[in-house]
């Protein structure tokens, strides 16, 4: 290489060259035309010459990938997300001695020479076949630019980011044309402007403003002269010399700069040399990228949010179409978590169960009406250290969520309820409930098939001490959680109410899977998730009326363009006056039965315990007129714990139920999560309290009870008339608020509700 061919003439890199040059001026290669001696460039041997004029002529620009920052619904910065951590500035922002900086280093004659420098190349040409390699390139700044754009178009395909920065001669020569077409159209500032927005400086910042941020902690505009030279010497070889990694390096680099900046007459030769006396004095500021920096422990909704854009087609039809709108960046996204009520939940989980535990809580709050999700915290925080995680136990598996979710125990009740209401049982419904019996079956299915148990192995309900034993009417049997009873009310149903009911309130098992049609699920054995639990119950508290959750409020992308967002789609689940039902029973539940340590003093409040066999799971799921939450306890790993004779939070617990521990954590959560806003009423209804029998039934069938519920519409219209014997005038319902008549013969009023222990 570098020899003349026999008889004279140029050598082999030089006819390069002049070929290169020749054929850019002209504008035209010939297709096909073969380049002598083409390695001599130090390109790759492989890479063909394509027609220059097949090439097109417009190059894509794609928009840079810059940093995502979420907001909660006030405003303040939860989290900022990148894909590539960039800023992207305008030149009047970017110091003066930078711009000549990074000039002076990469392309000394860049406002002297149109897209390509002949000069340059001849003499990159020339050392290069001297010492028989690649040791000087002849790319302009305008050409590193339109390298970069393929970079940058690559995104993270590895495939398409070498075939970018392929050492070929086709690459070579389709940078060429792009970069004539860059040079008339942008102009050298533009350019200029552009590649200090795009180019790498390493330690994950792209772009000066973050490299700038990175390395000193200062916006580009108040850049010093010796930093601005040591970032521009960065560019060559981002890993070679950096100054975080090895200072002597980059130091050497800064000052190669420097001189440089003095020689063609940038800086004085005084100045260089004052500059090149300062040691290197870094600011560094760690890179932090994604929901790990999220504050207020809104790392898991932060998670969520990010989940929740990525597989919602309002974004794009594809995931791979929204993942590149994310990947993109720039974006500023308002969310709909609420600052008080999230702090409220972080505070009560700390409270309550400490990070260290062996067991872990998740406090999920929304607010009905509207599906807004307003707070998402857990006791393990975000992250990947010692009794951290990145599971967020509050949603389902394809958002982020366990593999499973977790059984519900007691707290699947209210849903059975609800369907028998609608079905036409009435509010004052009587069942033997005996404390253990088996499954009873037959029971219908919605695919016309039946659940049977089988006389091999029969299986079968209990409640949760022996004293509890029926009959029972359904107020205090919601009051107690008795299990036989609600097993013996789902038989009567039968499972298809129920599932058609679960699937109104957007209950789903947290794995994807279709709700099992089983009478165990009267005993909570579906394993769901917070967000799912939280949100179902919103529905009673918004008095029958299902909202699907969200968590962005508004999106603007780098321009400040409003992009669209999906809003909330709110359909009636069950009858007003069913809701209004559910919401007295459960308000017993927190006024005087196992949720009692739950129930709010200042405002309305209704909910239910939950806790699941061996005590592996405990719920308490509730809620108020403008807020709903969902707390559960247990362990959030493949190891089941039992709950008993377990230290939590720093106190002992002999049995861990949902009264007791999940229980206090909603009331602290919630209650600073209201502090100093409005408390609306429920609108309740009378339920009497039936006379059941002395003693009951103690076999497998509800005790006498003649009257059967008829369809809607008919004398038994929803509503219906009590079954069994009943004594009219013992009312039940919550004070305060307003009264309706849901089913003829309930009376309508205050009173007191009955009974309650803690439930299992």
């Amino acid at each position: 290489m570098g020899k003349k061919r026999s008889g004279g003439g140029l050598t082999g890199s030089q006819q390069a060259a002049k070929f290169l040059g020749v054929s850019v001026l002209s504008g035209v290669v010939l297709a096909g035309m073969a380049i002598p001696a083409a390695g001599a460039l130090g390109l790759a041997a492989k890479g063909t010459v394509e027609g220059f004029d097949e090439i097109p002529a417009n190059l894509k620009t794609p928009p840079l990938s810059q940093r995502t920052t979420i907001l909660d619904a006030e405003g303040d910065v939860i989290a900022t997300v990148y894909s590539r951590d960039r800023q992207v500035v305008p030149l009047t922002a970017i110091s003066p001695y930078m711009q000549k900086a990074i000039v002076a280093i990469e392309d000394s004659r860049f406002y002297e020479h149109g897209a390509i420098d002949l000069k340059g190349i001849l003499r990159a040409v020339n050392r290069n076949a001297q010492e028989g390699g690649a040791a000087q390139g002849a790319s302009t700044l305008t050409q590193q630019y339109v390298k970069n754009v393929f970079v940058e178009e690559a995104g993270d395909d590895s495939t398409k980011v070498r075939e970018a920065q392929e050492k070929s001669l086709g690459r070579k020569i389709r940078e060429l044309k792009y970069s004539i077409q860059v040079e008339e159209e942008l102009g050298k500032k533009k350019i200029l402007e552009n590649y200090l927005n795009i180019t790498f400086f390493g330690q994950a910042a792209y772009g000066i403003e973050s490299a700038a941020q990175r390395y000193f902690s200062k916006p580009a505009k108040d850049l010093t002269l010796e930093e601005s030279a040591l970032l521009a010497g960065v560019v060559q070889s981002p890993s070679r010399y950096d100054p975080v990694n090895d200072v002597t390096e980059a130091t050497k680099r800064r000052n190669l700069v420097l001189q440089r900046m003095a020689d063609i007459k940038d800086i004085s030769q005084a100045e260089a040399d004052a500059a090149k006396a300062k040691p290197v004095a870094l600011k560094v500021t760690r890179p932090k990228n994604g929901c790990i920096t999220a504050v207020k422990g809104a790392g898991f909704f932060c998670d969520y949010v990010e989940k929740a854009f990525l597989t919602d087609p309002v974004f794009g039809k594809t995931r791979e179409e929204r993942a590149k709108v994310w990947n993109r960046g720039g974006l500023t996204v308002r969310t709909t978590l609420d600052p008080q009520a999230q702090d409220a939940a972080n505070e009560s989980i700390k409270d309550h169960v400490y990070q260290e535990d062996s067991v872990a809580t998740a406090v999920t709050m929304i607010q009905p009406g509207t599906g807004r999700v307003l707070a998402m915290g857990q006791s393990k925080p975000y992250g990947f250290g010692k009794n951290e995680t990145v599971i967020n136990f509050s949603v389902d598996k394809r958002m982020g969520g366990s593999n499973f979710g977790f059984q519900v125990g007691s707290t699947f009740k209210p849903f059975i309820a609800a369907a028998a209401l609608e079905r036409g049982l009435p509010a004052t419904k009587v069942y033997a409930a005996p404390n253990k019996m088996d499954y009873p079956s037959p029971i219908s299915r919605c695919d016309g098939t039946s659940y049977i148990n089988p006389p091999s192995k029969r299986e079968t309900a209990e409640n949760e001490t022996e004293d509890e034993v029926g009959p029972y009417a359904l107020k205090t049997a919601m009051e107690k959680s008795i299990n036989t009873y609600f097993v013996e009310m789902i038989s009567e149903i039968g499972l298809c109410p129920v599932t058609e009911m679960t699937q109104k309130l957007g209950v789903v098992p947290a794995d994807g899977s279709k709700l099992p049609e089983g009478p165990s699920i009267a005993l909570g054995s579906a394993e769901l998730s917070p967000l799912t639990m939280a949100n179902a119950y919103a529905t009673f508290a918004n008095r029958g009326v299902y909202c699907t959750p969200i968590a962005i409020e508004s999106i603007t992308d780098a321009h400040g363009k409003a992009l669209a967002v999906p809003k909330s789609k709110c359909e009636r689940a069950m009858a007003t006056e069913t809701a209004d039902t559910i919401n007295t029973l459960l308000r017993g539940v927190v006024d005087s039965g196992t949720g009692e340590r739950a129930g709010l003093t200042d405002r309305d409040s209704a909910g239910k315990t939950g806790t699941t066999d061996s005590r592996h799971n405990a719920w308490f799921v509730g809620y108020t007129p403008n807020i709903s939450g969902a707390v559960w306890v247990g362990s959030g790993g493949a190891k089941k714990i039992t709950m008993e004779q377990i230290r939590i939070g720093g106190q002992y617990y002999p049995k861990v139920f949902g009264g007791g521990l999940p229980g206090p954590i909603w009331k602290d959560a919630i209650t600073g999560a209201l502090s100093g806003r409005e408390a609306p009423t429920f609108t309740t209804v009378s339920i009497p309290e039936p006379t059941v029998p002395s003693g009951g039934s103690r076999g497998n069938k509800p005790a006498d009870n003649p009257s059967k519920p008829g369809k809607p519409g008919g004398d038994n219209k929803p509503g219906g008339r009590p079954g069994g014997t009943t004594t009219v005038g013992a009312t039940g319902g919550a004070t305060g608020g307003t009264t309706q008549t849901p089913f003829p013969g309930i009376t309508i009023g205050p009173g007191g509700i009955i009974g309650g222990r803690e439930d299992q």
